[in-house]
């Protein structure tokens, strides 16, 4: 079975506060190691997409390399409105396999859900992908750079890693937080 296997259009209860006012962000499942050629052809036809990227050491026999790696294998996100135009657009992308959601029906994620991604991201704090939690002690930071933000709090040795969850395409990832305070919600 791939890195990619997922459920996509598995139904999953999610909660969706959306306002009609404003575009939807959704979860596209797309080909192995075909993220970045997605991202770049949903940009070039004037959709509004959303990669997330960590950076990794890649070592090799004779040198090394920093590389930047989807944070969520052969998923993306998108903002759009559903309309029928732009999901046959979505659809007809090379690369895409499809909407995560209920039937492969576009299924919209919070969007507190995707700025919580980006904030962790825009700070430059190391992140590593992580296992979906279903069960777990839901934790926010209280102080410094990623005040506010939320997560599953989960020990790790001496220090404390914060798992943040997009539950939609069931996909976490990992940032250790020695030295933040955190609160129960």
């Amino acid at each position: 079975m791939s890195s990619c296997s997922a459920a996509v259009g598995e139904s999953i209860q999610v909660s969706t506060q959306l306002r009609l006012d404003e575009p939807s962000w959704y979860a596209i499942h797309t080909r192995s190691r075909h993220e970045k050629k997605v991202d770049a052809a949903l940009r070039e036809i004037g959709i509004r997409s959303f990669l997330p990227l960590t950076r990794e050491v890649r070592r090799w026999s004779d040198r090394q390399q920093v590389v930047e790696l989807p944070l969520f294998a052969c998923y993306g996100f998108l903002q759009i409105e559903p309309s029928t135009k732009t999901r046959l657009a979505v659809l007809r992308t090379p690369g895409v396999l499809g909407f995560v959601g209920p039937q492969h029906e576009p299924s919209p994620i919070p969007n507190a859900e995707i700025e919580q991604v980006r904030r962790v991201l825009d700070k430059n704090v190391p992140v590593s992908p992580y296992p979906f939690l279903k069960v777990g002690q839901r934790v926010r930071i209280r102080g410094g750079a990623l005040d506010g933000v939320e997560g599953f709090w989960q020990g790790q040795k001496s220090n404390g890693t914060l798992v943040i969850s997009v539950s939609l395409i069931q996909r976490s990832f990992a940032i250790s937080i020695d030295g933040y305070a955190v609160e129960p919600v």
